[in-house]
C-alpha cells in the first residue's frame, strides 16, 4: 500500500513530531508509515485522514492504483 502522508503533512506544514502528537503515536510510527514499512490500523488510518479533512482513500492507495 502506498500513501500520501508525507506530501499532505508537508502541504499543511505539520512536522512528523506534531503529526505523531496529534495522533497519539510515536514519531517513528509516522516515519515508518511514510516510508511504506508499516500499514496503519484502520482506526489510525481514519484518524490520519481526518487530520487533513479528507477520506482514507485520498491518503492511502493500493499498490495497483
Amino acid at each position: 500500500m502506498k500513501n500520501r502522508l508525507k506530501q499532505l503533512r508537508e502541504q499543511n506544514d505539520i512536522s512528523q513530531e506534531k503529526m505523531a502528537e496529534l495522533l497519539g503515536v510515536s514519531r517513528q510510527t509516522i516515519i515508518s508509515i511514510e516510508k511504506g514499512r508499516y500499514n496503519p490500523s484502520l482506526p489510525l488510518a481514519i484518524q490520519i485522514a481526518r487530520c487533513f479533512n479528507t477520506i482514507v482513500e485520498k491518503v492511502f492507495l493500493l499498490d495497483d492504483e
